[in-house]
């Protein structure tokens, strides 16, 4: 073994490299193929996409922390609804809570059913959490900070709550399991009633503020005055409408425990279940914050007198204001049967919306034609 190593090493030696010479011309060649690094336009380019990245990282790390903690507020909101006490072990008033049953589901074995289909198993929650996630990439918190702020931000929500569905079909169908199946079906039938009540209210809110950017929508409202007021009956339709596309009570069929066991979700456990169990929660939240901004104005502060409170703690306030009125509707109001659930989409909602949608039109294009008249 020894001789052989020594060998190696001698024959190593025995080799002598010869590097090429360095002159002009060659170094002039190195500095051309770097020379696209000093170009202003990919310079700029580079700074664009590392600035939106720590955007992203930032805001993920918030996220996740606002999750956690908003998951704590609500089982001492529904403790205090069921007259029971909250999470009130681990840590000081069970501040520890979120983050204990975190570390037990990472450190739990994360079961495969043998008939499933693995991949697409696996990647249904991981697809579920990055959607609830990448709503927050064109909602603003103040005047100029949002990550993307693109002019079709209400059709980027529009397409991306779209999308949401076929992670809720995959994990059911991918599972093997009538039970997870049927919740999936169940879960494509709602989302898709409630997704066109859905777009019409986002479309009310484009043509009251004549804009599709999520930011001009706000400065519409602080000019005018919130949609709240003239887009009351589209707001509750709008209120509902997120709890039946975030899968909440009292429409959260696709999970009925009495019916299916636990729905979609039910083969799932450890880290995957968790991954399903933030995006859920993180599409609550931004839909909270969808509705603060379409309807009531954003970052723009209640009272004019504490304008001097900063803009993106404002919208914080509000969006955990509307994050509660989800918890108590959760405590105080029973589960829908599932074909009263449909119906009411169908036969009342969207017939309304529609109606909605020509007035809003009717009355934006009265208006302008009476400002050039006077």
């Amino acid at each position: 073994m020894l001789n052989n190593i020594y060998k190696l090493i001698n024959s190593i030696k025995s080799k002598k490299t010869i590097l090429p010479p360095i002159t002009n011309s060659s170094i002039i060649n190195y500095l051309s193929k770097l020379q696209f690094l000093v170009d202003p336009s990919v310079t700029s380019l580079l700074l664009f996409v590392i600035l939106v990245a720590l955007k992203s990282l930032i805001l993920i790390l918030l996220l996740l922390g606002t999750i956690a903690f908003y998951i704590l507020v609500e089982r001492h909101i529904l403790g205090a609804i069921q007259r029971r006490k909250g999470p009130n072990v681990t840590g000081s008033y069970g501040l520890l809570q979120s983050i204990a049953d975190g570390l037990k589901l990472i450190s739990k074995e994360t079961p495969i059913p043998s008939s499933s289909n693995t991949s697409i198993f696996l990647m249904s929650p991981i697809v579920s959490f990055f959607i609830g996630i990448a709503v927050w990439g064109v909602i603003p918190f103040g005047e100029g900070a949002v990550i993307s702020n693109i002019n079709l931000g209400v059709l980027y929500l529009f397409a991306i709550s779209g999308i949401a569905v076929f992670s809720i079909i995959m994990s059911g169908w991918s599972s093997n399991s009538k039970y997870s199946f049927l919740g999936a079906i169940r879960s494509a039938a709602q989302m898709l009633s409630y997704e066109i009540c859905f777009g019409l209210c986002l479309l009310c809110v484009a043509i009251l503020t004549e804009s599709f950017n999520l930011s001009e929508i706000v400065y519409y409202q602080q000019k005018v005055m919130w949609s709240f007021a003239p887009l009351f009956p589209i707001f509750i339709i709008f209120f509902i409408s997120t709890l039946a596309e975030t899968n909440r009570h009292p429409f959260d069929l696709p999970e009925a425990e009495s019916e299916l066991v636990s729905g979609f979700n039910l083969e799932y456990g450890s880290m995957l279940f968790a991954l399903f169990f933030l995006g859920e929660y993180a599409s609550i939240l931004n839909m909270c914050a969808l509705c603060v901004t379409l309807f009531f104005g954003g970052w723009d502060p209640i009272f004019s007198s504490l304008s001097f409170i900063p803009a993106p703690l404002w919208f914080g306030i509000k969006v955990w204001i509307l994050g509660a009125i989800f918890i108590i509707v959760r405590g105080v109001l029973p589960r829908f049967r599932f074909d009263q659930l449909i119906a009411v989409g169908w036969r009342v909602f969207i017939p309304f919306c529609i109606g909605y949608v020509f007035f809003i039109a009717f009355f934006v294009e009265i208006t302008a034609g009476m400002e050039g008249f006077f």
